[in-house]
């Protein structure tokens, strides 16, 4: 497995990290994984089974056994949970914060950690997520930490969330980006941070464009 090459994109919710590795992964022709779908699908998979979102034992058991499908549809990502499609659902900012919640269970971290190592086939896999540099693949061959300001962030998800005919408002979007942030970020077991190696970009100014350039230009080799 370590010679199928990885290239890692870690950052916290909003930075861009799950645009630019999805471009990136087109154009290598890699495999990709979003690692926070499979959060956010275990927190959904818990609401509808009516499992408490701090039960760890049985949320651990449930991430083993997950019935879930990722597919590529138009370049978008497809997820089945159970053979329904939750693309949409697990993408609401409700979803977000439930999956920031499980993330942060031991248990349920180790259950699903293998899980996510499996994604690495030939070609190559590209991936994005909070740990995916620092625990996940921390052999990667190429690792970017992607970051901008809170406000910035949470623009981004009012315009998305505005495009799709959802209501949100700015200043509640500041509040729980931040409020992730800060649980992401300090919880004990892979906690969210930069790997040591990492190419580290701040996009609050800078555009997609810029952006891709930048991380395109480090794995310029492949």
């Amino acid at each position: 497995m370590a010679d199928i090459p990885v290239l890692t994109i870690d950052g916290p919710s909003g930075s861009g990290k799950g645009t630019i590795a999805q471009l990136l992964a087109k154009e290598l022709g890699w495999h990709y994984l979003d690692s926070g779908a499979l959060y956010r699908v275990l927190a959904q998979a818990a609401i509808k089974h009516h499992v408490d979102l701090d039960n760890e034992q049985k949320l651990a058991v449930m991430a083993h056994e997950l019935d879930l499908v990722f597919s590529l549809d138009n370049d978008t990502l497809k997820v089945m949970l159970e053979g329904e499609d939750v693309s949409t659902i697990i993408r609401s900012e409700q979803a977000g914060n439930a999956a920031s919640k499980v993330a942060a269970l031991p248990l349920v971290r180790a259950a699903l950690l293998e899980r996510q190592r499996a994604f690495r086939q030939l070609p190559g896999l590209v991936t994005d997520g909070r740990d995916m540099g620092t625990v996940v693949f921390p052999d990667a061959n190429y690792k970017v930490f992607l970051t901008a300001s809170a406000e910035v962030r949470a623009e981004r998800r009012h315009k998305q969330l505005k495009e799709k005919g959802i209501e949100s408002k700015l200043s509640d979007l500041i509040s729980e980006i931040s409020e992730r942030d800060s649980r992401d970020s300090q919880r004990e077991v892979a906690p969210l941070r930069a790997a040591d190696d990492a190419l580290q970009l701040d996009s609050t100014s800078l555009g997609i464009d810029a952006v891709y350039k930048q991380v395109r230009a480090m794995c310029a080799d492949v």
